[in-house]
């Protein structure tokens, strides 16, 4: 009996040897395996940083507006009688626009008229009475009043009457007609819009924070997805007085050519405004840099030695940074990297602290200040 307890104690020793000689060779060969392997290496595309002038600009979303611009309206009722104009017309100051029906109030004035001058008449015989005392001189002031009072009835009318011609305020462009002949027109009914295109205003807000590198005078450039790859230049010409409460920005008003038509009010504009005299920064691709709420950060291509066959070993490592404005598709460092250094292009997000890297720099990301539109 202690003789089969002992075999059977032997075996089960001799297997459960077996299993923890197995797995602890096979961790063994495990850490071996892992200790000779190699890190693998990861394609990428680099560029270097370059320094090159760059202007400061404020950029901010604008709107275009007219010099001026009114819609024309009706002081006074009454029926169209003649439309003087064409939709699109250009017009100048004081020419007439339509005219109303004032048959009546001109017949009305004549009545005035009448009655003015039996008034004066009135009044020219009670003076010679009043000479020789044939009336007493409250009978011949009287009459004066009643004169004074008959000729304001008539410039009355003559007003009246003169508001039946509507006339353009000012030089500008008409836009759409809005009545017709024989439209009867109420006080205030809209009849076309005026709009004086040539200066325009560009409105724009800017942070309370840059307005000290603003002033009267200072050139703006703006553009308008209606046009294009035009540029128009302005000048701003005055900034509000108070700064809006909400969004602690003031408004900054530009004036700016526009003999051709090109732009017309309304429109969406985006103005840059040149600050200072341009500087030499230190320019990379937006793409190569990673946006991260702790900070901003670039891969920076270094060489660590060279491999059995002479070649050097490139690794990225991380370095954060400080950046600037944009422009197009660069965006300025204002510390963190240098002049000629190589970063990290594309691919940076396989990539870690310490990685082997291999170059390959056949499509590199746009690197454009002043990058244009594509067509589709």
């Amino acid at each position: 009996m202690m003789k089969n307890m002992f075999l059977m104690l032997l075996i089960v020793g001799i297997i459960l040897g077996g299993i923890f000689g197995y797995l602890a060779f096979g961790n063994y060969m495990m850490k071996k395996y892992f200790a000779s392997a190699k890190a693998p290496v990861v394609v990428v595309s680099t560029t270097p940083a370059l320094s090159v002038p760059w202007q400061s600009r404020i950029k901010a979303a604008g709107d275009l507006l007219s010099a001026q611009g009114v819609e024309i309206s009706s002081e006074v009722s009454g029926q169209v009688k003649q439309v003087r104009f064409k939709s699109g017309d250009d017009v100048k100051e004081g020419d007439t626009l339509i005219e109303l029906n004032a048959d009546t109030d001109t017949a009305q004035l004549k009545a005035l008229e009448a009655s003015a001058e039996l008034a004066r008449i009135n009044f020219e015989r009670d003076q010679k009475q009043v000479e020789i005392q044939a009336v007493s001189k409250a009978v011949a002031d009287t009459d004066a009043a009643e004169l004074k009072s008959r000729e304001a009835m008539v410039e009355q009318q003559k007003a009246l009457i003169s508001k039946k011609v509507i006339r353009a305020p000012f030089t500008g462009k008409l836009g759409i007609s809005a009545i017709a002949v024989g439209h009867f027109l109420n006080p205030g009914d809209a009849i076309v819009t005026l709009q004086a295109l040539d200066p325009m205003r560009v409105d724009f807000f800017i942070p309370q924070q840059d307005i000290g590198r603003l002033s009267i005078g200072q050139l703006v450039l703006i553009t308008s997805d209606a046009r294009p790859g035009h540029i128009y230049k302005g000048k701003i010409a005055s900034f509000n007085p108070r700064v809006e409460k909400d969004s602690r920005n003031i408004l900054v008003e530009a004036i700016l050519e526009n003999s051709k038509s090109e732009l017309l009010p309304g429109m969406f504009a985006s103005v840059e405004v040149e600050t200072g005299s341009p500087a030499n920064y230190v320019t990379v691709p937006q793409t190569a840099v990673a946006f991260n709420p702790y900070g901003e950060t670039v891969y920076l291509v270094e060489e660590k030695g060279k491999d059995p066959e002479g070649k050097p070993i490139l690794t990225a490592r991380q370095a954060f940074i400080k950046t600037g404005e944009t422009r197009g598709d660069q965006i300025s460092v204002l510390d963190g990297v240098k002049a000629g250094d190589i970063v990290v292009s594309a691919g940076q997000h396989k990539l870690k602290n310490g990685s082997v890297i291999s170059i390959n720099n056949t499509v590199q990301p746009l690197n454009d200040p002043t990058p244009k539109p594509l067509d589709e």
